[in-house]
């Protein structure tokens, strides 16, 4: 079928023998037509029953075509409102043409008509409202796009809330505390902890690829393998290798996070740390002094069979470790350089008196340090001390 037989024009003129004339020109160039007498028939059937375009002559008794158009353009419709109209005039002259296109007209033709220009004229109206129509149909996928992306990221956002620790747990003779502050609804970024058969307790902290639902999956995933991980093995190497094997199996090398754990025996103070490409451990000591311990390995997910390495370190009373993520580095906006692992050991001293106080001290000299600006990606941390 011929478009043009689907779009149908009216011809609203108080002459019969112009809209005759105007029908027959337009019928015989493959539009369908319809024609009315002036302007409060025009304004009944345009409300009844949209055309494509609108023929309008300026000067009709009753209501002219100024008046239609004013009230047209007004209308709550927008089917109605945006409906392309090429005004009719016998007055040449620019006067004329200020006239039609303050009225609200999208174009005009001065009588007597010329075919040929007439025909451009309503082949390019149609040709931009057609253009309208797919931005709107666009524009309408779009937004549909956005509301149902919401919907997923506020259930990945209830997902991983419920996966992250909203209190940290009760050890005796510790002090914990943490914070998470994905850029989005939901990160890539996750910790956690819990007690291994052996009763030590593992603080982990993972970084995955990416923001948004893709890397809170990853997220979900990575606090699965700790959990299983911790279950068949006792010793944070064999947890860690674990987990790097699975996380493997699954993406292949297609995907990757860094982590780090620290298995902790709280009686003695004494800790074995095992890091995955993840930013260095920091260790605040009571007496001023700050250490750090280096991950001994890539990334979980990048090699097949990586070689972890465990560091023990002792705590005494008043001592603390930190675990981060790079997000707490900061950005690299305003040619400020990102922050380093040896600047925030510095921010851990003076000790503080508690671990919450000193993780919020690291936090707030971050956010300082990076001009007070949205962080640019995904902050965790996590401050164990033992009490004095």
């Amino acid at each position: 079928m011929d478009k043009k037989s689907t779009e149908r024009i009216l011809v609203a003129d108080d002459d019969a023998a112009s809209r005759k004339l105007l029908v027959r020109i337009l019928t015989k160039a493959g539009y369908s037509c319809s024609q009315v007498s002036d302007g409060i028939e025009a304004l009944a059937s345009l409300r009844a029953d949209p055309p494509s375009l609108l023929l309008l002559d300026f000067d009709m008794p009753g209501m002219d075509g100024a008046e239609l158009l004013k009230k047209l353009r007004q209308d709550a419709e927008p089917t109605i409102a945006q409906l392309p109209t090429i005004m009719l005039t016998g007055h040449g002259g620019e006067e004329s043409e200020v006239l039609c296109l303050e009225a609200g007209a999208d174009d005009f033709v001065t009588k007597p008509i010329n075919q040929a220009v007439l025909r451009a004229r309503i082949e390019t109206q149609l040709r931009l409202r057609s253009l309208r129509i797919q931005l709107q149909q666009q524009n309408d996928e779009l937004e549909a796009w956005r509301h149902n992306l919401e919907r997923d990221l506020a259930a990945a956002r209830l997902t991983q809330q419920s996966l992250i620790p909203q209190k940290p747990p009760t050890l005796p003779g510790w002090e914990i505390a943490a914070c998470y502050r994905p850029v989005i609804q939901v990160g890539g970024d996750i910790y956690g902890w819990l007690r291994m058969a052996d009763g030590r307790t593992l603080f982990w902290i993972a970084d995955a690829t990416g923001h948004g639902a893709s890397a809170a999956l990853l997220t979900t995933l990575a606090k699965l393998l700790f959990h299983h991980g911790s279950v068949e093995h006792t010793e944070p190497v064999e947890i860690m290798k674990a987990v790097n094997s699975d996380f493997r199996s699954i993406f292949g090398a297609r995907s990757f996070m860094t982590a780090m754990c620290v298995a902790l025996e709280p009686a003695t103070g004494r800790a074995s740390v095992v890091g995955a490409g993840h930013p260095p451990l920091l260790v605040s000591r009571q007496d001023g002094r700050a250490e750090t311990v280096f991950s001994s390995a890539p990334p979980l997910g990048l090699l097949e069979r990586s070689e972890f390495l465990a560091t023990d370190i002792d705590l005494e009373p008043g001592d603390a470790f930190f675990l981060y993520t790079d997000g707490l580095y900061g950005s690299r906006r305003d040619r400020n350089p990102r922050l380093s692992s040896g600047r925030l050991a510095e921010m851990l001293q003076p000790m503080a008196a508690t671990a919450h106080a000193l993780l919020n001290r690291v936090v707030e000299q971050v956010a300082m340090e990076d001009g007070g600006k949205p962080a640019l990606d995904d902050v965790a941390a996590v401050a164990v001390r033992r009490s004095n």
